[in-house]
């Protein structure tokens, strides 16, 4: 599938047309040929850190099977074992427990494979997809025989900070693997899509209801009640990814202008971002809080600095954003330029001068805000994160139905071939 495409709508069309002309579609979901078997993911991030990609598909997906969400190791005292609990939306997350003197790279890809059966004996799982969102754990699964194996590259994880100097090889394997791959976003399908036969971009999506709410008047959260106006405000990891300089440039320039940052700070040194009396770090909060906090700003932020962590990433909060109906202003990530930006949905800057020109353009109301939001209705209209599990599960179902057609072909053949190969 070759595309090029100036807005997410186009991709998603583009993607249900490619589906539909490929495949014999269910016309029913409850047909889904996929739903007869469980789920087993395979995950680097922690179901609880941040409610986002992974979390929005699988808690669909556990709408019509059992799903287990099987974390990263932690390394502690006791001995090897995993922990499991289900939560409200069904998904079992389950987290496997290594002795922390464990240091050998083979004992621990034996102890993982160990606890993987384990996991799948006790749960009765016999068939089942595999999902991966990291290529590493294909180390201790590539003995598993999944009825069709999927590759959910929501991130170039190869370029974040800390990233295993094995993960571009462990992801060539993958490659190899798998039967699907999904891409989080437009610009990281370019870069993938030469690596596999069947590659899909599924860029970021919506829950419109969710966000929505931020339009009302919704109560102040009390740690941000007393921070005074104008407000602008950033939710998400706070990371290698974040722009600190710009953060840092901005705030100084406009010092009567308060910056809310909600989200947990990882990966880097606390003591190296800026600190300021208009600066306010609010620590992590959960999804359900999040348009309490959205209602209450003047203008959405998209502080992601430019480097190669950034390079691909299709940030899940700019929809989320606007779905919100809060102006926004981003740094040039190429997933927000295109088609945000070209859509005249988001201002677009990188440089502290033009970022506070383009908030002041929003705070003294030069931009048509009933006619803007009718845009971004308009443009929102197709996205939701149930459109796009229902075509991940079609592609899935159709997957599913061309390997049993060609094992039946093979079956077929074999009587032949034992015939010929006794009268040779």
């Amino acid at each position: 599938m070759n595309m090029s495409f100036n807005s997410i709508n186009e991709v998603s069309r583009a993607v249900s047309k490619e589906v539909h002309s490929h495949f014999c579609l269910p016309s029913d979901r409850e047909d889904s040929e996929s739903r007869q078997y469980d789920l087993i993911c395979f995950s680097h991030l922690r179901w609880d850190f941040v409610y986002q990609r992974p979390q929005h598909l699988l808690s669909r997906a556990a709408q019509n099977r059992r799903v287990f969400f099987i974390e990263e190791p932690i390394f502690d005292e006791g001995s090897m074992r995993y922990e499991s609990y289900e939560r409200d939306n069904g998904v079992v997350v389950v987290v496997p427990h290594l002795p922390q003197e464990l240091k050998s790279v083979i004992a621990i890809k034996v102890a993982l494979s160990g606890l993987v059966d384990q996991i799948l004996l006790r749960n009765g799982i016999k068939e089942f997809l595999a999902w991966y969102y990291t290529p590493m754990a294909l180390e201790f699964t590539e003995h598993l025989r999944p009825v069709v194996s999927v590759y959910d590259c929501m991130d170039e994880l190869s370029a974040f900070k800390g990233a295993s100097s094995e993960i571009g090889l462990r992801e060539r394997n993958l490659f190899k693997e798998a039967d699907l791959v999904f891409t989080g976003g437009q610009s990281l399908y370019e870069a993938k899509r030469n690596h596999h036969h069947s590659v899909f971009a599924f860029p970021s999506s919506i829950d419109r209801n969710h966000f929505a709410q931020a339009r009302d008047s919704l109560q102040d959260p009390c740690d941000q009640s007393e921070i005074s106006h104008p407000r602008l405000g950033f939710f998400g990891v706070i990371d290698e990814r974040f722009d600190i300089d710009l953060l840092r440039s901005v705030s100084a320039a406009r010092p009567d202008w308060q910056f809310v940052m909600v989200g947990p700070i990882v990966k880097i040194d606390p003591n190296e971002l800026p600190r300021a009396k208009n600066i306010h770090y609010l620590g992590g909060k959960n999804y359900q809080e999040l348009p309490g906090y959205i209602a209450n700003w003047d203008v959405a932020l998209l502080l992601f600095a430019r480097n190669e962590s950034t390079r691909f990433i299709s940030p899940t909060k700019t929809p989320e954003y606007l779905a919100a109906g809060k102006h926004v202003v981003s740094t040039s990530i190429r997933d927000v330029v295109r088609p945000y930006g070209e859509e005249g949905l988001v201002s677009i800057a990188d440089e502290p001068e033009q970022f506070v020109q383009a908030v002041e353009k929003i705070l003294i109301g030069d931009q048509e805000k009933n006619e803007w939001l009718e845009r971004v209705d308009a443009f929102l209209a197709d996205m939701s994160w149930d459109n796009t599990w229902s075509q991940m599960d079609a592609l899935i179902s159709n997957k599913i139905q061309e390997k049993k057609a060609l094992q039946e072909r093979e079956d077929a053949a074999a009587p032949e071939t034992v015939a010929v190969a006794r009268a040779s």
